[in-house]
């Protein structure tokens, strides 16, 4: 069980997830995106230390950047080396940094389906609102009807947000989404091996 917390933000933004140990870190940030809310926009990266995870793209080497693949690395990988804390920032303008803690470690229910959405606290801010200080001019703004920008932000945002309503029912079918996807992807898998 992870719990994973966005950086900064008070009242505190927060999920609790259960996840396979087998999921590589790409699929922890898909996680991340469905429980959050969030739409995958924007690039993201791990990071364990002084160690970077996430998708490479050519420019890496230019900068000087080393990032080890997020598609191949998985998260049994990180606790087998007693990683139990660290970060996730997803969308480099906007800079949304997230504490990841791995809470528990358990043997696996074969009658759930993973990964599964435990808990949570608060909705997460819009997409490109413009990182910490953005959010919190965002949610005076939609907050307030007397707020001279609250207009421009509800449309802009596209529907009422309600800072404490996490909208748990969308969480959960989003991650109940990738719980079939990845139950279908063993199926499939395993299917081949038998016929090989």
């Amino acid at each position: 069980m992870a719990k994973y917390s966005l950086v900064d933000i008070e009242p505190e933004i927060w999920r609790r997830v259960e996840v396979p140990l087998d999921m590589p870190l790409k699929g922890i940030h898909d996680v991340i995106q469905a429980a959050m809310g969030w739409q995958d926009y924007h690039m993201f990266e791990f990071r364990v230390g002084d160690k970077l995870y996430g998708l490479r793209y050519p420019d890496d080497d230019m900068f000087g950047r080393k990032i080890i693949s997020a598609k191949t690395t998985k998260l049994s990988t990180l606790i087998a080396r007693g990683v139990a804390e660290f970060e996730y920032v997803y969308d480099m303008g906007d800079d949304w940094q997230h504490r990841i803690v791995v809470e528990a470690v358990a043997d696996a229910d074969p009658n759930v389906g993973y990964p599964r959405f435990i808990d949570g606290a608060r909705r997460c801010p819009p997409e490109d609102v413009g990182s910490v200080p953005g959010y919190y001019d965002f949610l005076k703004a939609v907050t307030n009807p007397r707020n001279r920008q609250h207009r421009q932000m509800l449309e802009w945002y596209g529907r009422p947000y309600d800072p404490n309503d996490i909208d748990l029912l969308t969480s959960r079918l989003r991650l109940g989404d990738i719980a079939k996807r990845r139950r279908a992807g063993k199926a499939a898998y395993a299917k081949r091996m038998r016929g090989s």
